[in-house]
């Protein structure tokens, strides 16, 4: 599993500089077109706000794999480590069952019932553009079972410290 989440680690990485880049461009020739050009372009602000989009929830998820998200384990620390780890497999428990309920189902709920919508500024469907919520629902899947897997059999502290992360 850790080489799977490596090989994913390095993938995701790629594809958030390729959607940042992306974005960076769309947006600059947004600014040229309405400022320079004194034409605006439709589409660029539609790309612009997709792009924002999947970058946000893939680099979301990127983060979440790194554990680089926000925690607040002050009160965590300062229980014994079986405590911890006890503690550490049910927040994994939680964000598994979010991830699983809200982002997978739900973002494929949402996918099904905007498939049919065509955008103005683009030749691409709505549902297209919303498979980024089922999507990160999965990584963020793969990544807290990878986690509570890690955790549980002593792979992984169940609290990151600060020097934990510089080594990352």
């Amino acid at each position: 599993m850790d080489a799977v989440k490596k090989v994913l680690d390095r993938v995701l990485t790629v594809v958030c500089v390729v959607l940042f880049s992306a974005l960076v461009l769309t947006v600059a020739w947004q600014v040229f077109a309405r400022q320079v050009l004194d034409s605006p372009s439709g589409w660029s602000e539609e790309l612009a706000k997709y792009l924002f989009i999947w970058l946000g929830l893939l680099g979301a998820a990127l983060v979440f794999g790194e554990r680089g998200h926000i925690a607040v384990d002050v009160g965590v620390r300062r229980l014994p480590a079986g405590a911890q780890r006890v503690l550490a497999a049910v927040v994994q428990l939680a964000i598994l069952t979010f991830a699983a309920t809200a982002l997978v189902w739900g973002g494929y709920r949402v996918v099904v019932l905007a498939w049919d919508q065509n955008l103005t500024g683009l030749p691409v469907n709505v549902g297209s553009l919303y498979l980024a919520l089922p999507l990160c629902g999965v990584l963020v899947a793969f990544y807290a079972l990878h986690h509570l897997l890690a955790t549980a059999t002593g792979g992984e502290r169940a609290t990151v410290l600060e020097t934990d992360r510089d080594a990352v």
